[in-house]
């Protein structure tokens, strides 16, 4: 299987390696985020507010398309680590079946509630309207989204990291040019207003699988998708979901945390619903480059768990988490030295930029401690223990977080919402801590 480096290789340069082309990865994804997100602000601050609605139901799609395929990286991973050609094989077909399926049912689902999921929390039928126009094009690329994250789990299983940077960088790119062409009409395009930053969104998409079917046809993995007979074998597909579904809960709950605290945001003003916006969008600066970590190093910790290796696995836990820390520092420094100028590239409202610098501040509170959750989830996703993984985001997206933005409302409007991220964080890394002690160093012993 020539996979052999992950177990051999000394720790930091195998997850610097690994982890590095994801992490310029995420960057790249980040900035296209950040610049589909100013350039539709540049449209109004409707459309803007429009997008921040529609963005906890784009958060599923994503979730349950990403989280089945790192289901299926685990094992296809921890199968290669085995020396079990046939069965990481079958994981990697099925993988794709499956989750095309779920792209195909997200689509229809998705596209029929969406105009009565934006009357949940706007009555201003502009605003409705942008949102509906948005997703509709948008959603209509599920099923490439849900090919391309299969694709580029099973390339990451195999450690082809660098082919999964360039096929997502490419759709990055390739949807940040488009963005202002097909927004605003430049040269031969028409002006597409909201459906244009859909378009670009959906082509950008598809180009990143065309790449990755490029790659795969020229026969750049050791790994051969056969549909055939071998790829119903149920224990695989139950391993697969045994991860995968608690990886999907673990991805859709900020869509769940996101609606709520729009709920009673929103009571107060909209102007706060777009201020949760605006940080979702610059939070993916932090959390996206993060992921690209957890991604290198989940291969390499179901390589190794496979491989019987248990020494390595703390250390790539522990080695993981020192780098998680340092791009967290990053971002707290940026979030108090800045926060005007990056809330000002989604808005020129004085209100919106004031309240937003005071939101980033104090959420920011929580960033450093939230390394230890998001490189626990993702080790205990390498080693196939979804369960304990999913309680960690519960306690991050829901079961702490939203009692204590609804009590601290209460108490002190909209700021004690941001005050409950960094409570939240403190109380979820904590947990965190001890779930990994018991579950990664002292069961691996």
């Amino acid at each position: 299987m020539q996979q052999s480096f992950m177990k051999t290789r000394p720790v930091l340069p195998l997850v610097l390696s690994m982890s590095l082309p994801m992490v310029l990865s995420m960057m790249v994804s980040s900035l296209y985020n950040i610049v589909d997100s100013y350039y539709v602000a540049k449209i109004s601050e409707d459309a803007m507010t429009a997008l921040s609605l529609v963005y906890p139901v784009q958060n599923l799609i994503n979730a349950v398309t990403i989280g089945f395929s790192i289901g299926a990286n685990a094992v296809i991973a921890y199968h290669l680590g085995a020396q079990d050609a046939r069965k990481a094989n079958a994981a990697a077909a099925q993988s794709i079946l499956w989750n095309v399926l779920h792209g195909i049912v997200l689509t229809v689902v998705c596209i029929a509630v969406m105009p009565a999921f934006l009357r949940m929390f706007t009555s201003d039928e502009m605003i409705v309207d942008m949102g509906v126009r948005y997703s509709r094009i948008a959603f209509l690329f599920s099923v490439v989204i849900a090919a391309s994250m299969s694709m580029e789990k099973i390339f990451q299983a195999t450690g082809r990291m660098m082919i999964t940077m360039v096929c997502m960088m490419s759709g990055c790119v390739a949807n940040i040019i488009l963005d202002p062409v097909m927004i605003f009409g430049w040269g031969p395009f028409p002006e597409m207003g909201i459906e244009g930053a859909a378009l670009a969104t959906g082509i950008g998409q598809a180009l990143s699988l065309v790449i990755y079917l490029a790659c795969y046809a020229a026969k750049m993995i050791p790994i051969r998708l056969h549909f055939n007979r071998e790829i119903a074998d149920p224990a695989i597909a139950k391993k697969m979901y045994a991860v995968g579904v608690p990886a999907t809960f673990s991805l859709a709950l900020p869509s769940l945390l996101i609606s709520c605290l729009n709920i009673i945001l929103a009571a107060s003003s909209e102007v706060y619903v777009l201020v949760l916006g605006v940080y979702y969008k610059l939070q993916t600066f932090l959390y996206l480059p993060a992921n690209g970590i957890v991604q290198g190093m989940r291969p390499i910790v179901g390589y190794n768990y496979g491989a019987k290796e248990p020494a390595r696995v703390r250390k790539i836990f522990l080695t993981g988490l020192a780098l998680s820390a340092g791009i967290m520092v990053l971002g707290t420094v940026l979030c108090w030295t800045i926060p005007g100028q990056l809330i000002g590239l989604f808005s020129t409202s004085a209100e919106t930029i004031a309240l937003g610098s005071t939101a980033l501040r104090i959420i920011s509170l929580g960033f450093i401690i939230s390394a230890v959750s998001v490189i626990s989830c993702g080790t205990l996703e390498g080693l196939g223990m979804g369960g304990p993984s999913l309680v960690i985001s519960l306690m991050r997206y829901a079961v702490v977080i939203l009692p204590l933005a609804f009590v601290f409302n209460l108490l002190w409007g909209p700021v004690g919402v941001w005050h409950a991220f960094w409570v939240t964080e403190v109380a979820a890394s904590a947990a965190s801590w001890l779930i990994c002690r018991k579950k990664v160093f002292s069961a691996m012993q």
